[in-house]
């Protein structure tokens, strides 16, 4: 039986894909073994996000054709799509492939191996309309599903490289999300999470039909439980969005809702469609509907021009935002970003000592969010048990407002709704304990 190992790097998408792409594997009669081990063929699916991703990228390719220098060696992914001819010249890269066309791997496996001639079929992504389908029915150790409904980007915020790596934004078609929706319950998924690279921008480019309506028809499948959307911008969070989460008792109480900067003249340098009073509004929209929403963020540290001033007045409305959580990126130089030619760059050492003030930050608003819930119970769905320390053999998992809680529990609980009650507050994790019933307490829902 001909084998295969996988590398994914950068963000869930990336990982979906590979998941998409082992399927195509599996269907051929592959095994799927350990990168670290000798395989008939290596699918390196990469990342462009940063320079360091393009870097790290490479380093995994030269790993992979050491390990077996007689493998056949595919590339596919963002740093694939845009730096093709560079990739190609990597002694032992046999085959590229960007962020489309990923369905053709298999017959072009095939062609390398009867003509033995390197493949480049990497393409102009900015004239690409069409979804590409990569069916994900189940997923290698992941315990909630995982459905990709949209591709591409139209926003080009002066720091990202994104829309040049996956092309203009590309919806799904419905009827195939709800196809493979209702595939991963049947394989025994209680929490779908939708994802892309502009999820909230979903069914922008479809005529008449939109998120909610898509969240609509997803709230009525049999046997799904939980609904999540990965993140969504707050000028996707529209009325129509709103109307169907308060409407629906399966969509997550959740709302990842990147900030990036919070400072209008810093927001306009990134070219980002809002100010803090526009994203302040829809916050608190949500807060008024859901008072006890989890509400996380991403911001970026020492955008070129970031004053101190800029930064003071970020901190203060972040404060006030009482975010759940924040992911805190120190601002990287992108080689092809407008951001990257501007002026005023930042001092790595003023970025390093902001960030950990942010870090502190975040890490003080996780704490009091998680502190409200002490003594209510919670609905986990255990995402993996701990192997070691002094909760060896305990679960860990998200309720539905994204915190995660560890429990002691039995074998088996994995991808089951578990209700816990919540005995400690803390910041990464709380502490509970299973309870029987939901009927103990008030479940959040």
């Amino acid at each position: 039986m001909p084998s295969v190992a996988f590398h994914t790097l950068g963000c869930k998408v990336n990982y979906y894909e590979t998941e998409g792409i082992w399927q195509l594997f599996k269907n051929e009669g592959y095994e799927q073994t350990d990168f670290e081990s000798e395989a008939d063929v290596y699918v390196i699916n990469t990342c462009t996000v940063t320079n360091s991703g393009d870097k790290k990228s490479r380093q995994i390719i030269r790993r992979a054709v050491r390990r077996n220098p007689d493998a056949i060696v595919c590339v596919t992914g963002c740093y694939a799509q845009t730096a093709p001819a560079e990739i190609a010249a990597i002694p032992g890269v046999d085959i590229v492939i960007g962020t489309q066309d990923r369905e053709r791997i298999l017959p072009l496996i095939r062609q390398y191996r009867q003509e033995r001639e390197p493949i480049n079929i990497v393409r102009n992504i900015m004239k690409t309309r069409e979804f590409e389908e990569l069916d994900v029915p189940e997923f290698e150790d992941r315990t909630r599903g995982f459905l990709k409904i949209q591709e591409g980007c139209n926003n080009f915020c002066t720091f990202c490289i994104i829309p040049w790596s996956r092309g203009l934004l590309r919806s799904r078609k419905p009827e195939n999300v709800l196809q493979q929706a209702r595939q991963l319950v049947e394989g025994g998924y209680q929490e779908i999470v939708l994802t892309g690279i502009h999820t909230g921008g979903y069914g922008e480019d479809l005529d008449g039909y939109s998120l909610a309506d898509l969240l609509r028809e997803l709230d009525r499948i049999d046997g799904l439980e939980r609904i999540r959307i990965s993140s969504i911008e707050a000028s996707q969070i529209t009325d129509s969005v709103l109307e169907v989460l308060g409407a629906s008792s399966k969509l997550c109480r959740h709302f990842h809702i990147p900030l990036q900067a919070g400072e209008d003249s810093v927001l306009k340098r990134m070219r980002r469609k809002y100010t803090v009073a526009e994203y302040g509004e829809r916050v608190a929209r949500i807060r008024r509907l859901f008072p006890d929403v989890g509400i996380t963020t991403d911001v970026i540290v020492g955008f070129p021009g970031e004053t101190e001033e800029n930064f003071e007045a970020g901190y203060r409305f972040m404060q006030e935002m009482a975010f759940s959580e924040m992911h805190i990126f120190p601002y990287s130089k992108r080689t092809g970003t407008p951001a990257a030619r501007m002026e005023e760059q930042v001092d790595e050492a003023v970025k390093a000592e902001r960030v950990r003030r942010l870090i502190a930050l975040s890490e003080e608003m996780q704490l009091a969010y998680a502190r409200q819930f002490v003594g209510r119970t919670v609905e986990v769905i255990p995402d993996r048990q701990i192997k070691e320390g002094p909760r060896a053999g305990w679960f860990a998992g998200h309720a539905d407002n994204y915190m995660q809680v560890v429990f002691p529990g039995a074998p088996g609980q994995t991808r089951r709704l578990t209700p816990v009650l919540v005995t400690e507050a803390g910041v990464s994790e709380s502490i509970g304990r299973p309870v029987q019933t939901a009927g103990q307490a008030a479940l959040i829902r």
